[in-house]
């Protein structure tokens, strides 16, 4: 029979939720080869007999059977007519209670990563919130997204394209979306792209790690602004880049500075029309000077036009990769923060001859975008609804805009100075008082507020003391509910 603690391990097995889609007689196997591959049982162990363990555990002798037959069949046990079953002698090469200690520890111990593993480990990755509550950045309103008007097309494409759309799909992504992305982005966003310059990924994100892998060696330099977007800087760590900081003003990266900067550098990452955390547009000479200077060093330009779609005061710039006649600009942009993050669609518009290298290298992280979310969105960009729901989402961002920086203004002037955009998703707040930004960032979280700090976005200068404040997820009513939770919070951990 097994010992009073074999047993219970078996019956904590048996008893455990995760494993409760599994038969019965497989978590009895399960259990009981766990003890053996453990060293709890030793090689020629008797086993209970069938009746007794079913008895002890309460099943049918059946059950017992079909686990002990399975178990027989891996070559666990040895089952002998007359005799019983007993854990099978080849169980001598398989690790002892002894060796399974020292397994143990060196399980608890950090593991041995590459050099590159060792930096995204440490990186910390990205990681987004579930479920958002105020002032989370960077997340678009999506209850009022138009699902019946979605769901509508996705049966159209289930309907005319049936089971082609449950195969692989073009690497490169399906054509009828690259092409509705050309036309959206050379429309919209002054861009020169045509369907076979659009390759389709699942996030700018990763649009990020592919530049970095395939434009720069490990040790390369790459300028960055400083501050910066923080997806950016670890993709770029994580690919062992030295990532060479350029500080930003209200007109931008300071183009003059990589111009003086006495090392060169194979790319400069910016976010030009809504430079991410400060709102500065990159000004159109900047922008030129840029385009010259990197075709003379042949410099790529790694633009990422996360939520230009979001302008609130007068006309948006047009993007650097439309005012590139050398084309050295690789353009990044993404459906997350214009439609809803769980669609998992981005794209880069890519020089000619960067299309197949990057086509490929996409193919050996996950093949393909899924075919069905791709056609879906296709029909959603040319029957007009892309566009439509664009433009009525920035009507409701620009009025909740106005409501956070009125509310800010009015709660929180002892604490912040906002710092009102013209565009995007988020509205930056610079702390004038003693209070520190951990402080409050640590009082926000205490009453359900979340803040992202502006300091740790900064690698060198001056960095300032301060958070963003996302608002196109939240009502007004939210917002207020929240402002005056937030004001409460941080007169709380002011006070001397």
């Amino acid at each position: 029979m097994f010992k009073h603690s074999q047993l219970e391990t078996v019956k904590a097995w048996i008893a455990d939720p995760a494993h409760a889609a599994m038969p019965l007689h497989v978590r009895i196997q399960r259990a009981i080869r766990q003890l053996i591959v453990g060293g709890a049982l030793g090689p020629g162990r008797p086993l209970p007999a069938s009746r007794a363990l079913a008895k002890s555990l309460e099943v049918s002798r059946d059950t017992i059977e079909a686990a002990y037959a399975q178990l027989h069949a891996e070559g666990f046990i040895d089952r002998r007519v007359g005799s019983g079953s007993f854990v099978a002698e080849m169980t001598e090469f398989m690790p002892g209670p002894r060796l399974s200690r020292q397994a143990m520890l060196l399980r608890s111990q950090a593991p041995s990563l590459s050099r590159r593993g060792a930096a995204m480990f440490r990186s910390g990755g990205v990681r987004e919130m579930l479920s958002p509550r105020p002032f989370a950045h960077g997340i678009p309103e999506t209850r009022t997204f138009p699902l019946q008007i979605w769901e509508r097309l996705e049966r159209q494409v289930r309907k005319e394209v049936g089971a082609q759309t449950l195969l692989h799909g073009d690497p490169q992504g399906a054509e009828p979306l690259r092409r509705a992305i050309a036309d959206y982005v050379n429309l919209e966003r002054g861009a020169r792209a045509t369907a076979d310059r659009v390759l389709v990924l699942t996030s700018s994100q990763q649009a990020m790690s592919l530049c970095a892998n395939m434009l720069l060696d490990p040790g390369d330099r790459i300028f960055i602004e400083d501050p910066a977007y923080y997806g950016a800087r670890k993709a770029f760590d994580a690919a062992g880049l030295e990532c060479v900081s350029i500080p930003v003003d209200r007109q931008g990266v300071v183009v003059e500075q990589i111009m003086a900067h006495p090392r060169r550098a194979k790319a400069i990452f910016l976010t030009p029309s809504h430079q991410f955390p400060t709102g500065a547009t990159l000004a159109l000479d900047r922008r030129l000077a840029l385009i010259e200077w990197a075709a003379r060093h042949q410099m790529w330009i790694i633009e990422d036009d996360y939520d230009s779609e979001f302008h609130y005061a007068g006309k948006p710039t047009a993007c650097v990769q439309g005012l590139d006649p050398h084309d050295r600009t690789i353009y990044i942009g993404t459906f997350t923060k214009s439609l809803f993050p769980g669609l998992r669609i981005g794209y880069v518009v890519l020089p000619s001859q960067l299309v197949k290298p990057m086509t490929v290298a996409r193919t050996l992280l996950d093949g393909h975008t899924a075919p069905m979310a791709q056609l879906t969105l296709a029909r959603f960009m040319e029957g007009g609804h892309f566009g439509a729901h664009v433009r009525a989402m920035r009507g409701i961002y620009a009025e909740r805009l106005d409501v956070l920086a009125r509310l800010a203004s009015k709660h929180l002037s002892d604490f912040i100075e906002p710092h009102v955009p013209v565009g995007g998703l988020q509205m930056s707040c610079v702390l004038t008082g003693e209070l520190s930004e951990r402080s409050a960032i640590d009082a926000a979280r205490r009453v359900g507020i979340e803040l992202l700090g502006l300091s740790g976005l900064y690698a060198a200068g001056d960095p300032k003391a301060g958070f963003l404040m996302g608002f196109a997820a939240y009502t007004p009513l939210e917002i207020e509910e929240a402002i005056k939770k937030l004001a409460k919070a941080l007169r709380a951990v002011a006070k001397p």
